[in-house]
């Protein structure tokens, strides 16, 4: 495996990454405002061949945000208990829009790699031909 297709790998596994967080950050948008909603958070996991690890990365399991539920007045609310309340959705929009751009900025940052080093190898393969 040459420095070249290696770093094309690794851009690959970061940018297939981003690609699954970014996914779940514009489902828990979609579902801001859904009651009983809870935000879906993926941490990633280094990926190891042989117990040595490669510096690839790939999407963990998918969990859910563990924090309360916020209880929201609303009488009328078809959901809404004996009192008025009823759970609503732990998505902050602010934190996933800053957690989208991150991921966002990450996967073009990838991106760049894979093209370099896309780039670096078909000009060493043209310096060869010559």
């Amino acid at each position: 495996m040459t420095g070249a297709l290696s770093a094309t790998e690794l851009a690959v596994s970061g940018m297939k990454s981003q690609a699954v967080r970014l996914r779940h950050i514009s489902e828990n948008i979609a579902n801001a405002d859904t009651p009983g909603y809870r935000r879906k958070l993926v941490a990633f996991q280094e990926q190891v061949d042989f117990g040595r690890p490669t510096g690839a990365v790939a999407p963990g399991p998918t969990r859910l945000d563990r924090r309360e539920l916020p209880r929201v007045y609303d009488p009328a609310h078809p959901m809404a208990d004996d009192e008025g309340y009823y759970s609503g959705s732990n998505v902050d929009l602010i934190v996933e829009i800053a957690d989208a751009k991150e991921a966002s900025r990450s996967y073009e940052a990838n991106l760049r790699v894979f093209e370099q080093s896309r780039q670096m190898g078909s000009s060493l393969l043209d310096l060869i031909r010559r």
